[in-house]
C-alpha cells in the first residue's frame, strides 16, 4: 500500500493534506482585527485603549467585552507581523498534530490566561494587547511536542548556529519574564506571554505530550502503590506496609510520618473490612 495523490489502489484512498481550518481562520480573523485596530485608532484616537483593550477600569466600569476585544489588539504593525508569522508557520504543525478542535481550545486557552495573567502580574493603570497570549501557548506547545526541531540554522565559515524549537521558547519566555520586570506602564503586549506559556504548556502535558511534570510523576506513583496495596491480602498488608510504620512510630514518634504513609495507615480499616 502506498501514499499517492494521484494514484487509487482499490485498498486505499488517495491522500490529501486536511485544511488547516482553524489555523486559516485565526489568521483571518486576527488580520481582519488589525486593519479594523488602525482605522479606529485614526479615526478616533484613544478608543482602542479605553474601551477594546482590557483593563483595570474597564472592568470596574463592566466592560466584559474586553475579554474578548483584547485578544485580538496589536501593539504595532510589527508586534502583529511577528505573531501572524509564529501562528502560521508553528501553528501548521500543530493543528496538524492536535487535530482542529484541541488546536482552537489550545489558542483560546493560551488568550485567556495571557489576560489573567497581566490582571495578577501588572499594575491596574495598565491596558493589555493581548494577542501575544494565544501565540504563546502556540509556541510553548510547539517546543514542547518537537523540543529538538531546529527551526532556524545560520552558517558561516567559522560558526554554525542552529536554533531548537525549545530554545526559541525559552529566549521568549526569558525575555517576557524581563519585560514583566522593566515594562510596567502604559498600553503592554508582553504581559499575556506568561500566562499563555503556562496554559498551553498545561494543556498538552493534560493531552499527553512533552516530558512528565513532577505533578504528574508524584500522581502515577500514588496510584502504582494504591493498585499494589488493593492486590495484597489483609495479612501481607499488615507484614509489608503497616508493620515497618508501627515500628516507625514507636521509633521517632507519629510526627516522623510522612503524607503518603499517613495515607496507608488510614487504608487498615478498609483492607481489614
Amino acid at each position: 500500500m502506498r501514499l499517492s495523490r494521484d494514484k487509487r489502489s482499490a485498498i486505499g484512498r488517495p491522500w490529501s493534506q486536511k485544511r488547516r481550518l482553524v489555523l486559516l481562520t485565526l489568521v483571518s480573523v486576527s488580520a481582519g482585527a488589525f486593519v479594523f485596530q488602525l482605522f479606529l485608532e485614526t479615526a478616533q484616537p484613544g478608543f482602542v485603549r479605553d474601551y477594546l483593550a482590557l483593563s483595570n477600569r474597564g472592568l470596574l466600569d463592566a466592560y466584559s467585552w474586553q475579554f474578548i476585544t483584547a485578544p485580538l489588539l496589536h501593539g504595532n504593525p510589527w508586534h502583529f507581523l511577528g505573531n501572524i508569522l509564529v501562528l502560521y508557520f508553528l501553528g501548521r504543525d500543530i493543528e496538524s498534530i492536535l487535530g482542529q478542535r484541541h488546536f482552537f481550545y489550545l489558542f483560546l486557552t493560551g488568550a485567556f490566561a495571557g489576560e489573567l495573567g497581566h490582571l495578577f502580574l501588572m499594575p491596574p493603570e495598565t491596558a493589555l494587547y493581548g494577542a501575544s497570549g494565544g501565540i504563546a501557548a502556540v509556541l510553548i506547545a510547539y517546543a514542547t511536542i518537537l523540543p529538538e526541531l531546529e527551526l532556524v540554522t545560520c552558517q558561516s565559515r567559522f560558526l554554525t548556529v542552529r536554533v531548537k524549537a525549545k530554545h526559541l521558547a525559552v529566549a521568549v519566555m526569558f525575555l517576557s519574564v524581563v519585560m514583566v520586570v522593566v515594562d510596567r506602564h502604559g498600553a503592554l503586549t508582553h504581559s499575556a506571554i506568561p500566562g499563555g506559556v503556562v496554559a498551553g504548556w498545561l494543556y498538552v502535558h493534560l493531552l499527553g505530550f512533552g516530558h512528565p511534570s513532577w505533578f504528574e510523576r508524584k500522581l502515577w506513583q500514588r496510584r502504582a502503590v494504591a493498585r499494589r496495596i488493593d492486590r495484597m491480602s489483609f495479612d501481607e498488608f499488615v507484614e509489608i506496609e503497616v508493620d515497618p510504620l508501627l515500628d516507625k512510630i514507636s521509633r521517632d514518634g507519629i510526627g516522623s510520618l510522612s503524607r503518603a504513609e499517613r495515607r496507608i495507615l488510614a487504608r487498615v480499616g478498609q483492607k481489614a473490612g
